[in-house]
């Protein structure tokens, strides 16, 4: 029995979906796919680096919008929405945090 219920466990071990692995951070990925003459890979990996200390995933998925549409951070930043002005707080210190780490 206790081999039948070894083999039991190796076997659906074996075809369980295996999970991807992480991939980089959506910030880092947006800078890095960004257009701005200081991006280059050492800055974008600690920005990613910041902005995982820094954002929850939601907050980084928003904040990534922001390289290839500047005019949505000027709307969320002068939103009157309470989850506007929210996300605006913590997205300042992500970026106050970044500019001192790397800057």
């Amino acid at each position: 029995m206790k081999k039948f219920a070894l083999l039991a466990v190796a076997l659906m071990m074996a075809t369980a979906p295996i999970a991807p692995p992480v991939s980089a951070n959506v910030i880092e990925r947006a800078c890095n796919q960004s257009d701005r003459r200081a991006a280059n890979r050492q800055l974008c990996d600690c920005i990613g680096t910041v902005a995982d200390m820094t954002l929850n995933r939601s907050d980084q998925r928003q904040a990534a919008r922001f390289f290839s549409d500047p005019q949505r951070a000027q709307d969320v930043r002068t939103s009157d929405r309470a989850s506007d002005e929210a996300f605006w707080t913590r997205y300042r210190s992500f970026g106050d945090t970044a500019e001192a780490m790397c800057g």
